[in-house]
């Protein structure tokens, strides 16, 4: 709702690929309110807003380049995707929704999120711990 909202109300100023850029961070905004305020409503919140928010955007970067890989490609080899805009990012939602959703439930929404980038990265990609004690043999 957000995102074809955004993309129609943007599209006559900045055009198609621009407007379709900008509405993705619009109604990734609108998501994070949402997800705070309903989806994730019981989980706690340890951080600060725009920190929340931040990683948020970062969590669902994988979601994005499904998403709108998806919504460009559509644009460019189907025409009509271009001419009716909804139907593509009606398929790139779908792309991305269950990547976004459970990086958003693992990375954001959690008893405690990550305190630095390295673990983000580390919970992103589900590296082993740098600790030279972790899994140490005895």
């Amino acid at each position: 709702m957000w995102d074809t909202g955004s993309v129609y109300a943007l599209r006559p100023l900045i055009g198609l690929t621009a407007a379709t850029l900008a509405a993705y961070f619009i109604a990734a905004t609108f998501n994070w309110i949402l997800n705070s305020l309903w989806t994730f409503r019981g989980a706690t919140h340890h951080s600060h807003p725009i920190l929340q928010w931040l990683r948020f955007l970062s969590a669902n970067s994988l979601g994005f380049f499904l998403n709108r890989g998806t919504v460009y490609t559509l644009f460019y080899l189907f025409p009509l995707c271009a001419h009716y805009p909804v139907l593509a990012l009606i398929c790139g939602c779908f792309a991305g929704l269950f990547a976004n959703f459970n990086l958003t439930q693992k990375l954001v929404f959690r008893e405690k999120p990550p305190t630095s980038a390295l673990e983000l990265a580390e919970m992103t990609v589900q590296l082993t711990s740098t600790d030279p004690t972790h899994n140490a043999e005895p």
